[in-house]
């Protein structure tokens, strides 16, 4: 046989995989990237890991016992089972589950990382499997931006929060018009690699420099000195984490008592100034929120404070806030507040100018939408009851309990299964203590993954799914221009199948494989889809390559252009015609729907609402930013040669200011112990001066590895920092997820390193 090469799509990239007699013999750039992404140096290693499942498993405990909440859940070992065994067990399980307590009882806890195909999507098999079956539990928002999807409609409407979201102003508008760019939280590179539906080009460097050449100036505002690239020689403000709040509010307030505003915009255009004027200078509350004021709180001079804001009302100002500032308590602040000061600038719908939220958070934000995807249809839910995602811990730990969320009291349902497809909660939850005890609640969980993550070592049932160059699929994303046929280049690893080809043959067993399959196999799936939107598209005027020549050519580029964004353009032209939909049909700087709520963590306009204690600062004296890791997406392919290459001692790095390690007498390359109130964990000593002074960054996705270590008691020796951060709501109006921040000690850690059993399989013992 001789070489063949298959195009591929991921979510951080496209590109060639070439494959010999023996198997995979290298992956290689996609052709028109500008820029291709390091996480392709995890695809082959990864491939055929011992990690990789083999076969269809199901826990001991679980086999012996029958199903029920078990303690025993994620320590004991896994019996193999053949096909047919495993899935009469399944669906035996399903029926007695659906007939005796209906859907509400099934949680469907996808996630939708597992392809970047649009077919084999893992939410939404799952999803269109469960609704065959009656429907489940959903969540609702993400752990992405979770609080921006609550907060926004009551901003900007129920329509142009779906701009900010996944629209917003595109990069070429921003290079060709923008003179002055404000980055709370950076824009940092290694996020613009990734992509939810798969990113094909990266071209944001190229947008940097050319800004940047053109004579565009940075203000980075960040405790950490790259979350911009070094080539746009951005202004350091090295806040401390948690602050952007404040500092905001002391722009805003020179932009009001120097007269820097524009009154007329915000009499045009928005709703509730007044009222949060009042905050902003201290009527209410006595304390004007001045740049003196500031200083204290965010330890950036005030003369600093001063001269920004009077730079930013005399150049064309973008205004950007990253999704990391909401992933923190009142994470709603910061976000709400940059809207209110790009409003006072009178800039919001002008090219250049106003405000964004996600440029640098992922690939897909700052380019235009090519439209709808080829997509899987999920069905109709029956089942009309969800959670907020970050709150799954609270809903198998206490179900019954009421809880706040959005002006609403709701309770958590009682779950009796949970049926996880795509995705890692132990990657993306808070407190992983805590979730591992909540997983040992439900009567059965049920994973289908790769990989032994920890997501499916705490399962019962194991189902061993193919990766993507294992099956056939389509690669497309709504911001991208090019398709890929992702045409099946490996055979699947031991006995792995798809989630497809998994839940029809449960269908089958379970009565539902007509409504389910709709008599189609894979391809045929993927000649329909496919043939669905080619006349969708023609019906838009815009042709593309039948089935069978996109397939045998492997890929081709979208034929038309969108046109550049320019958020809320038409607003700002015409606030009558184009009226958001809020209640004001403004921008709704103050809100009244929200202060009605009368939630105490959220008020109703942006406000300063300071840190709340997470434990004491004498004993937890540095702040841990947990952000995304450049080596990997979130925790896929951590066992991957890329990845592993950027761990010291095996550790997931963590960097941390000369003076701080000095003080612990750590150096680079030592492995130390890193505490929180919550939990521990170890990490890898990395030294940087991209740091400001009392704070350390371990990003997120190191496998989940906790082991008992005498002396100290539970710990997480491969690095994970969710083992340290507080599982908490940002506020009672989003509930989303809080894992940005925390407050650590760290020492140096002097015992014998734990052996990591994240890189072998769990045991397993015959049946």
């Amino acid at each position: 046989m001789s070489e063949r090469r298959f195009f591929h799509s991921t979510h951080w990239g496209a590109f060639e995989a070439v494959v010999g007699p023996q198997g995979l013999r290298g992956i290689e750039a996609f052709g028109p990237d500008l820029a291709p992404p390091p996480q392709h140096g995890n695809i082959a290693s990864a491939l055929r890991h011992a990690t990789r499942i083999e076969r269809p498993m199901v826990r001991r405990g679980w086999l012996e016992r029958g199903p029920g909440a078990d303690a025993a859940r994620g320590s004991e070992p896994f019996v193999p089972l053949d096909w047919d065994r495993a899935l009469d067990l399944l669906g035996a399980e399903l029926r007695r589950v659906y007939e005796g307590f209906g859907g509400a009882a099934v949680y469907g806890g996808s996630y939708g990382w597992a392809s970047a195909g649009r077919f084999h999507h893992a939410q939404s098999q799952l999803h269109r499997f469960l609704n065959c079956l009656g429907g489940y539990v959903r969540k609702e928002n993400n752990y992405s931006f979770g609080a921006s999807e609550v907060l926004l409609p009551h901003v900007v409407g129920g329509e142009a929060y779906r701009d900010v979201l996944k629209r917003n102003t595109s990069w070429d508008v921003l290079a060709e018009h923008a003179e002055l760019v404000v980055a709370f939280g950076g824009m940092p590179l290694k996020n613009t690699y990734v992509t939810a539906g798969g990113a094909s080009t990266h071209p944001v460097p190229g947008y940097l420099r050319v800004m940047r050449e053109r004579g565009c100036r940075f203000v980075l505002a960040s405790p950490i000195r790259d979350d911009l690239a070094e080539a746009v020689d951005a202004e350091w403000l090295a806040l401390r984490p948690g602050t952007d709040t404040a500092l905001m509010l002391a722009l805003a307030w020179v932009l009001r008592t120097e007269g820097l505003h524009d009154e007329a915009f915000l009499a045009s255009h928005c709703s509730g100034y007044e009222r949060f004027e009042r905050h902003l200078l201290g009527v209410d509350d006595g304390q004007p929120k001045s740049p003196r004021w500031a200083e204290a709180i965010c330890e950036i001079p005030a003369a600093t404070i001063a001269d920004l804001a009077r730079r930013m009302a005399g150049r064309r100002t973008f205004v950007s806030t990253t999704w990391s500032l909401q992933r923190a308590r009142h994470g709603e602040q910061p976000l709400w507040m940059s809207i209110v000061l790009a409003a006072m600038l009178g800039q919001i719908g002008l090219p250049g100018g106003g405000f964004g939220h996600g440029h640098g958070s992922a690939g897909e934000m700052g380019w235009p939408l090519y439209g709808p995807l080829p997509t899987l249809p999920q069905g109709t839910n029956r089942v009309d009851r969800f959670i907020p995602v970050a709150r799954i811990a609270d809903m198998l730990l206490a179900p019954g309990a009421s809880y706040e969320y959005d002006g609403r009291t709701l309770t958590y349902p009682d779950i009796r299964l949970v049926y996880w497809c795509g995705g890692n909660p132990f990657h993306h939850h808070q407190d992983l203590a805590r979730l591992e005890r909540a997983f040992q609640r439900p009567q059965t969980v049920v994973v289908h993954d790769t990989h032994w993550t920890a997501s499916a070592r705490r399962a019962d049932f194991v189902i061993p799914i193919a990766a993507t160059l294992e099956r056939n699929d389509i690669g497309a994303a709504n911001s991208d221009r090019w398709v890929i046929a992702m045409r099946q280049a490996l055979a699947p690893y031991g006995q792995a199948r798809s989630d497809y080809a998994v839940f029809s043959s449960l269908a089958e067993r379970l009565g539902i494989a007509a409504e389910f399959t709709e008599g189609r196999d894979e391809m045929a799936w993927l000649r329909h889809l496919y043939d669905g939107w080619r006349m969708r598209l023609a019906g838009a005027g815009c042709e593309i390559p039948a089935f069978d020549r996109f397939w045998e050519e492997g890929c081709f580029e979208l034929p038309y252009a969108p046109r550049p964004t320019i958020l809320l353009e038409d607003f700002r032209r015409d606030p009558q015609a184009h009226a958001l939909r809020t209640p004001s049909g403004r921008i709704e700087i103050a809100s009244e729907t929200i202060a009605g709520f009368g939630y105490d963590d959220c008020p109703g306009h942006p406000s300063w609402l300071g840190p709340e204690a997470d434990g004491d600062e004498a004993q937890w004296p540095l702040v841990l930013v947990a952000n995304q890791p450049a080596s990997r997406l979130h925790s896929q392919l951590d066992v991957g040669d890329h990845s592993r290459s950027t761990k010291v001692n095996g550790r997931e790095p963590m960097r941390m200011h000369p003076d701080d390690a000095a003080a612990r007498d750590l150096r680079d390359g030592d492995v130390a112990l890193v505490q929180s109130a919550q939990g521990a964990c170890l990490a890898g000593v990395v030294l940087s001066t991209a740091l400001r002074r009392g704070v350390v960054q371990l990003s997120t996705g190191a496998w989940y590895d906790p082991q008992e270590v005498a002396g100290i008691g539970r710990v997480c020796v491969h690095g994970n920092p969710n083992a340290l951060t507080r599982d908490r709501g940002t506020s009672r109006l989003a509930q989303g997820p809080t894992g940005q921040l925390t407050r650590v000690q760290v020492v140096r850690f002097d015992g014998p390193l734990p052996e990591l059993s994240v890189l072998r399989p769990p045991p397993f013992v015959a049946g």
